[in-house]
């Protein structure tokens, strides 16, 4: 403050002709100044869709925030509250803005520790007898019991899993049976024809046959060994879409290697920022099913998708690449 400067009480400012006026109350702004001392500034309330939520002498109001989803609309001294609808939780961008992010659901090795809030993803954590090892629960190994109770149906992978061991285990008990009976009857050929030990026989090939049918059959029906199906175009989008940041889409299918031209041809045609970034990923899709030699249907090459998992981890987003590879079963 300057030493010939007047200092005005609280609530007051030094307007323009160095006089000490009254600012305007919340919800108005500043039409005229006071002329001289002792008189009131001139306000007026805030129009609509605008807002001033402290004291001022400003000549405009702020406008206020459009939401889809509000908690409480804008008033003249108070600014849009926005919130996220239901199945959507709130990421901030910003100490001033914030995005709505689907909610996480938990996958069949893992059990639900928090429930998705509308300011808080879901909290997935490791089911009982598990371990998590790079973001992926594994089986705990060795022998134990449990000492959790049982709290309700397993997920059907865990089904399949067991329906598989069982499966496997009765291959090799029918096995065991044709081997005993291999030995007994062979024992009992060498006490009564001595001449024929030497030889190989139909049941020893059988055993064989029996042995090598049980192995690759454990191996067929062990999810573990199948090849990964290609994904369906569509919901790998919207899975990357509902992964990845909106503010670093376009970043993505830049380095995916879609031009400018199209990424702002999907921008015009498209007024939401969602169906934008579907139709740009379509696009690199399309374009590299075709370079690939053409996908099935409407399916994703491979070589398309590690690609594309080979983007995300550049751009240092790895826990989403790992999120697609435990989803479409790719190693």
């Amino acid at each position: 403050q300057e030493p010939n400067q007047m200092k005005c009480p609280t609530g007051d400012y030094l307007s323009k002709n160095n006089i000490c006026c009254n600012k305007c109350n919340p919800g108005y702004k500043l039409v005229k100044e006071c002329p001289d001392a002792g008189h009131r500034s001139n306000c007026t309330s805030c129009p609509k869709d605008q807002y001033m939520d402290q004291i001022n002498y400003n000549p405009n109001c702020f406008r206020c925030k459009v939401c889809k989803s509000t908690e409480s609309p804008c008033k003249r001294d108070k600014n849009t509250v926005c919130v996220c609808k239901d199945g959507y939780y709130k990421s901030e961008i910003d100490p001033t803005a914030f995005e709505c992010l689907k909610c996480s659901k938990c996958r069949p090795d893992e059990k639900e520790k928090q429930t998705c809030t509308r300011d808080t993803n879901t909290v997935c954590v490791c089911k009982d007898g598990h371990y998590r090892e790079k973001n992926t629960c594994k089986p705990c190994e060795g022998n134990f019991i449990s000492l959790v109770p049982f709290e309700g149906p397993e997920p059907r992978d865990d089904l399949m899993v067991a329906i598989v061991a069982i499966s496997a285990v009765g291959v090799v008990m029918v096995a065991l049976g044709v081997l005993v009976t291999h030995v007994f009857t062979k024992r009992l050929i060498k006490k009564k024809m001595p001449s024929l030990t030497s030889q190989p026989t139909d049941i020893s090939i059988s055993v064989l046959c029996w042995f090598s049918f049980a192995s690759k059959l454990s191996k067929i029906a062990d999810p573990r060994h199948r090849s990964p199906s290609p994904p369906a175009v569509p919901d790998l989008i919207y899975t990357v879409l509902d992964l990845v940041p909106v503010v670093r889409v376009k970043e993505l299918v830049r380095s995916l290697g879609v031009r400018d031209t199209v990424i702002e041809q999907a921008e015009i045609d498209h007024r939401q920022c969602r169906e934008a970034h579907y139709q740009m990923l379509r696009v690199w899709a399309e374009n590299g099913s075709h370079a690939a030699g053409g996908g099935r249907g409407d399916m994703l090459h491979l070589s398309l998708v590690k690609e594309l998992l080979e983007k995300l981890r550049q751009m240092h987003l790895g826990g989403t690449a790992e999120e697609l590879e435990t989803k479409y079963g790719i190693h």
